[in-house]
């Protein structure tokens, strides 16, 4: 096997910042209900920039007569999408030096073909008008990258991080209800749901308030209504709330589980600080009604959180 590129770990390190910033902008972007600041995609109004002009802005609206240019909800789509676009054009960039310098070639191909496919869901998203399918989609879609990408780079950088083999079925349990917890983040993000419990540790002063589960994740949802401000019912909205909080409990006991089996080590010290601070988050999105700086940070401690399992679960099956 040809010797890894030099340049190699230092362009993955720079793609998972990059997709850590993709992750995060995405978040901003739908918590300041600016998934559809630009009615059309790849471009703005049909220009490159979001219309700013008296000009650009009478030509935009002469084009989308019933989307008003709102150039605040605009901006953070487009920065978004620029983000995405950077982080599509170096992976294919780091899929050709695999390529050049005869490195497996199979981990970039993977990745460069799901940032293909977010692509298409991130055009999705506006033209289906934030259909929730396709916005939770898009999300996990975002995450996938970010963590392959970080196990890439864990399997060129090799840390000596070691992590007792027992553990092994505990780590790969912890990662599917980490997953299954981002999924549902997804769904009540897309569902507009965050609020549908605006209490805590109760639910409009019940341990088990009224819900509707089968309204809530009904996916066959049609495709064709504008669901900015989401179309779920109050009970509906209140079952995937619930749902997300079931969530939360089910990653405290298994992340903290392993937190503590981990004990005093780097994993260990660092899964057992995320998950702490990923908790607070949580309860303090629904104590404070859903502050624009927590909910972002919310999102990206549920990114790091995962970033933290993937390391446990790599380090656990790692040879040698």
């Amino acid at each position: 096997m040809a010797e890894t590129s030099r340049s190699m770990p230092i362009l993955i390190g720079v793609a998972v910042a990059l997709a850590a910033a993709v992750v995060v902008l995405g978040a901003y972007t739908r918590l300041v209900d600016a998934g559809l600041g630009c009615p059309d995609w790849p471009g703005c109004y049909g220009m490159i920039l979001v219309p700013e002009t008296a000009d650009e802005i009478a030509r935009a609206e002469a084009a989308f007569p019933e989307t008003p240019v709102e150039a605040e909800k605009a901006w953070p789509e487009m920065i978004h999408r620029y983000a995405a676009a950077s982080l599509g054009l170096l992976i294919l960039v780091l899929l050709a030096v695999a390529v050049k310098d005869g490195q497996p070639w199979r981990m970039p191909a993977g990745i460069a073909a799901l940032v293909i496919a977010q692509g298409a869901f991130g055009a999705w998203t506006v033209t289906l008008k934030l259909w929730p399918q396709v916005v939770t989609a898009h999300l996990l879609g975002g995450f996938a990258t970010l963590a392959l990408l970080w196990l890439w780079g864990l399997a060129l950088k090799r840390p000596g991080w070691r992590v007792d083999p027992s553990l092994g079925r505990l780590a790969v349990a912890t990662l599917v209800v980490v997953v299954i917890q981002v999924a549902l983040g997804g769904w009540l993000t897309a569902n507009y749901a965050a609020l549908a419990c605006p209490d805590f540790p109760t639910c409009h002063g019940a341990w088990i308030p009224d819900m509707d589960f089968a309204a809530g994740f009904d996916v066959s949802q049609v495709v064709g209504p504008n669901y900015l401000g989401g179309l779920m019912s109050s009970d509906a909205r209140v079952a995937i709330h619930f749902a997300h909080r079931l969530g939360a409990v089910a990653v405290l006991l298994f992340a903290g589980a392993l937190a503590i089996r981990l004990g005093r080590t780097p994993l260990g010290w660092s899964l057992g600080a995320v998950l702490m601070v990923q908790l607070v988050l949580g309860i303090a999105n629904v104590v404070f009604a859903l502050p624009l700086a927590v909910a972002v940070l919310h999102n990206a401690a549920a990114a790091l959180l995962l970033l933290v399992v993937v390391s446990v679960n790599y380090c656990v099956r790692r040879i040698g």
